[in-house]
């Protein structure tokens, strides 16, 4: 969803919508405390970064076949930026915070 919304939107306005909705659907699930302001973020401004060094314009099918990286959960990029305690913390979880792993 987050490479739809960069499709359809400025990357601000992306980062604002794909945010509300991705806290608005947790909330509605009955799980508001799902949401995480600092992976939703990291993963859009990432999603941006690899679209943006694209030679050329890419299709879903195109970007997730280039960029698998983004795309495991278990194995995730943001352990390359992230303490484990970071992410997971309440802080991050109610606003972005920037990498604080070397």
């Amino acid at each position: 969803m987050a490479f739809l919304y960069l499709q359809k939107h400025t990357p601000l306005e992306a980062l604002g919508r794909f945010s509300s909705a991705l806290a608005r659907f947790a909330a509605a699930s009955g799980n508001p405390n799902l949401y995480n302001e600092t992976i939703t973020w990291a993963f859009l401004l990432l999603i941006r970064e690899r679209v943006a060094r694209a030679a050329s314009p890419q299709t879903w099918t195109e970007f997730s076949a280039n960029n698998a990286d983004l795309l495991r959960w278990d194995d995730n990029i943001l352990k390359k930026y992230y303490r484990p305690e970071t992410l997971t913390s309440a802080l991050a979880k109610s606003v972005f915070l920037f990498p604080d792993k070397l």
